[in-house]
């Protein structure tokens, strides 16, 4: 495991732990923009349902951050553009936008994973709560894709 000496113990993926926030952060104002867009009901309910399990997943890294001495971050980070998205009044091109963001997040925390610097502890709630989470949120946009007429 790589240690960068100037780090205190312990903190040593909060690098990686806040771009993972940063992250979230840009979901969940994205599915804000989302959930204001929409007018299916079904569509809403999943969408609600995405944005929390996003905030929740703000409060789990802010939590792990903290525990592991790191400093939050408030700002977002990078999202595919749902807002751009929806200047088309195509629903497809707007869920295809937010299975891009989601894709996203898979990816970075796929990459996490692989970061030697992330700690065993956050590798586990990776693992076992946020990747599971956000690759069943694709497949829930895949099936809010597939449910349009």
């Amino acid at each position: 495991m790589s240690v960068d000496e100037n780090r205190p113990d312990g903190a040593r993926d909060a690098e990686a732990l806040a771009a993972l926030l940063r992250s979230e952060l840009a979901a969940v104002a994205t599915y804000d923009e989302a959930v204001q867009k929409f007018e299916d009901p079904h569509a809403l309910v999943d969408l609600q349902k995405i944005r929390e399990d996003h905030a929740r997943a703000v409060g789990l890294l802010r939590d792990t951050i903290t525990r592991t001495g790191g400093r939050d971050v408030e700002s977002p980070g990078p999202w595919p553009s749902f807002e751009s998205a929806v200047g088309d009044v195509s629903r497809a091109v707007a869920f295809a936008a937010l299975k891009q963001g989601e894709q996203h997040s898979v990816n970075e925390y796929e990459l996490a994973l692989e970061n030697d610097d992330v700690d065993p502890e956050c590798k586990a709630l990776i693992r076992s709560e946020l990747l599971p989470r956000d690759r069943e949120h694709v497949e829930q946009i895949n099936r809010l894709l597939g449910g349009m007429a």
